[in-house]
């Protein structure tokens, strides 16, 4: 098939391609108009053909065929909320100053948590799931299925501490999967305030209803979905945890962090335990500055989508908090997230407990300060760059 989409590809990018499409076409009309006895079979043709091709386009290749069209006739301007992604200060001393302080949030209903894989989203959920009268549901999205005892399995990743199971609050909601769809983790992982998606809302009112008490939902890939989240749920605080990206690009290679911090594109899909190339081949669409040569080196794409995701994270949520503030001070990092959930009642002392150490600064045994700055500060360039675009362009 891939095969097939290429040559197709250059036979119809040529000027002769398209005339031979267009006298191909014209020909048939020719032929069918005012013959009634080929109107079934122009029906059946048709039908076959659109079936063809709801088939092709829903392939990859497809996909970055119709984006490279886009591109070419610069088309569909990105979202209004793309030109906010350049501005505001960064969360560390060596990447930008730190954020102001989180607003306070109503004393009911349901709150969302967000986060990258391995940003310290799970001990942000495990700690609203010992907060009594919360229902703390984890990974929604998760491919596991929580809801369903055959497909979740009983794995758990020892790295979570304190942590036996992740399903426990899903039990006797089969009825989730009426909504669920697997490709929530790996497709349109941009949704814009406007996107239409039915089920995904569905799902997540379905929790918010059957939970008992108070609704904590923890999400790793609504990053990037926040602006339909906001839009869909103006009322619910959203949480946002975030973890110095050096750590966390170390943390997601797991055992192979010191051989493989520093490999490039082409190297890197057998550790690619976190979905970034299939991440980064969906958001390419709505972000074409992302990096996907096979020589780049792979934290490249990985601090460009951390970038992204810090900056819509800090653009919507109701509070943002560093998973090293958390580990450094539980009492007042705790604080902050019930003040911003409106729980700033509930006994922090259970709480902290359950807070522990994690090394800070790991990074420095897989690669120098020096190559880490050189990547970031050329991702930075090209995200200001694009924005600078964007404000730039006229309006369409």
């Amino acid at each position: 098939m891939a095969r097939r989409l290429r040559c197709f590809r250059r036979v119809f990018e040529t000027d002769h391609g398209k005339i031979a499409a267009g006298r191909e076409t014209a020909s048939l009309a020719r032929h069918f108009r005012g013959n009634d006895e080929g109107h079934v079979i122009r029906e059946q043709l048709r039908s076959r053909f659109f079936a063809f091709l709801r088939r092709v386009l829903a392939t990859d290749d497809a996909r970055e065929m119709l984006f490279a069209l886009r591109q070419e006739s610069n088309g569909g301007r990105p979202a209004v909320e793309m030109e906010k992604l350049d501005g505001g200060a960064l969360p560390y001393a060596d990447l930008g100053p730190a954020e102001a302080a989180p607003a306070m949030a109503p004393a009911s209903g349901p709150v969302f948590i967000t986060g990258r894989f391995r940003s310290g989203s799970t001990l942000v959920w495990n700690l609203f799931r010992h907060v009594p009268g919360v229902t703390s549901y984890y990974e929604p999205f998760n491919e596991r299925r929580w809801f369903d005892p055959v497909s979740r399995g009983g794995a758990v990743d020892r790295t979570h501490l304190g942590v036996e199971d992740y399903w426990a609050e899903y039990n006797g909601l089969t009825e989730l999967g009426r909504y669920f769809d697997p490709q929530w983790k790996f497709r349109d992982l941009y949704m814009a305030p406007a996107a239409w998606n039915l089920p995904m809302q569905r799902y997540i009112e379905t929790m918010i209803a059957r939970a008992r008490g108070r609704a904590v939902l923890q999400f790793n890939e609504m990053d990037f979905r926040l602006g339909w989240l906001r839009a869909r749920f103006p009322s619910v605080p959203i949480l946002h945890v975030y973890r110095h990206p050096r750590d966390q690009w170390c943390s997601t290679l797991l055992g192979a962090a010191r051989s493989a911090a520093q490999c490039r594109l082409r190297e890197f899909a057998p550790v690619d335990g976190f979905y970034l190339l299939a991440w980064a081949r969906d958001l390419r669409h709505t972000f074409p500055f992302l990096t996907l040569t096979e020589d780049a080196f792979a934290y490249e794409l990985y601090y460009q989508i951390w970038l992204l995701s810090y900056r819509l994270g800090r653009l919507h949520a109701s509070a943002s908090l560093a998973m090293e503030d958390l580990i450094a001070d539980p009492t007042a990092g705790i604080r902050t997230l019930l003040g911003a959930a409106g729980m700033p009642q509930v006994p922090i002392e259970p709480l902290v407990a359950l807070v522990k150490p994690v090394p800070i600064g790991k990074w420095r045994e897989c690669a120098s300060a020096e190559w880490f700055q050189a990547i970031e500060s050329r991702v930075h360039a090209d995200l200001t760059a694009y924005a600078r675009g964007l404000r730039l362009a006229p309006e369409v």
